[in-house]
């Protein structure tokens, strides 16, 4: 491995290189939609639905995903739910891709109703517009000073919350896991990622909470806005002149962040390089980095070497 392949301040654990550099995160907004339903397989349903198409704000309009599934005790209506994390770049974006998606996959999925899952924040519509799908024949009920709303569908009717609270996120923490091979990485990937997921107020927005496509900032085709990370592409490696591929790895997986607050990702993001650590280089994984745009981009950094100092 050249100088230029092993950064020169990297840390050593259980054989895997950690780089000496940082994840760069931007701001967010986002809201927890609480859905439930006559049992977990609906609640789940329509979750999916949601949360579908919510990889990446890039061109999707926001990044969503189940956060974790919720007992009967759990919930506002005391049946089976699921937790959802909506994010996108502004409020006004996340209000609109909350009444699309909830109005086309959670109101038709049979069974559901929708409430808020946030006790603060700047509330935006949830079910104050939805309501006029009932055609007049929708019905308002205030209960502990909350105004839900109770729409005729045809296997009996809607509940929805008349809004949610919008608050201040963090989004694109990130891992880059480099490996020896496919097998190798993506056993890291699914590693990193089942250990975030049993932390509270993240979600990975991406399949399986892992991408493959990760992306700099800016093209050669100025129409687009992202391209393809080339600096971590193996195919890459000897033609780009920044190549950060070494000679033995082969494959190269990203897990992305989004997170309630910048403590949310920092520690779902320690959870993951613990992880991947565990792992080793006798498991094939040979290096973890992050992907960050020189500090240009986001006002949260998240050093990979703090994280593993920082046990709190």
């Amino acid at each position: 491995m050249s100088t230029a392949q092993r950064p020169a301040l990297a840390l050593l654990r259980n054989g895997v290189l950690i780089d000496d550099g940082f994840a760069e995160a931007f701001a967010m907004k986002a809201t927890r939609v609480i859905v439930t339903a006559h049992n977990a397989q609906w609640a789940r349903h329509a979750a999916e639905a949601a949360t579908g198409l919510a990889t990446s704000v890039i061109a999707c309009g926001c990044e969503a995903g189940i956060e974790r599934t919720l007992a009967a005790d759990e919930t506002p209506d005391g049946r089976p739910g699921v937790a959802l994390l909506l994010f996108a770049m502004s409020g006004k974006e996340l209000a609109k891709q909350i009444e699309r998606r909830i109005g086309q996959c959670v109101l038709t999925c049979p069974t559901t109703a929708a409430f808020a899952g946030l006790a603060e924040g700047e509330p935006v519509a949830l079910g104050r517009n939805l309501r006029f799908f009932g055609d007049g024949w929708q019905i308002a009920k205030l209960i502990d000073g909350q105004r839900y709303w109770r729409i005729p569908v045809m296997d009996g009717e809607f509940v929805v919350q008349e809004s949610t609270p919008v608050i201040k996120a963090v989004g694109g923490g990130n891992l880059l896991l480099l490996a020896r091979d496919t097998d190798c990485a993506l056993a890291a990937a699914e590693a990193a990622v089942a250990a975030m997921r049993r932390l509270p107020n993240v979600v990975m927005p991406f399949p399986g909470g892992v991408v493959r496509s990760g992306s700099k900032v800016g093209s050669k085709y100025p129409a687009l806005s992202a391209s393809t990370n080339d600096a971590f592409c193996p195919g890459l490696r000897g033609l780009v002149p920044h190549s950060e591929i070494a000679a033995e790895v082969r494959c190269v997986l990203e897990v992305v962040i989004d997170g309630l607050s910048e403590a949310d990702v920092a520690a779902a993001m320690r959870a993951g390089l613990q992880a991947g650590i565990a792992i080793g280089a006798a498991g094939g994984l040979l290096r973890i980095s992050a992907g960050n745009y020189g500090g240009k981009l986001g006002p949260y950094h998240f050093h990979l070497h703090r994280l593993l100092e920082d046990r709190a």
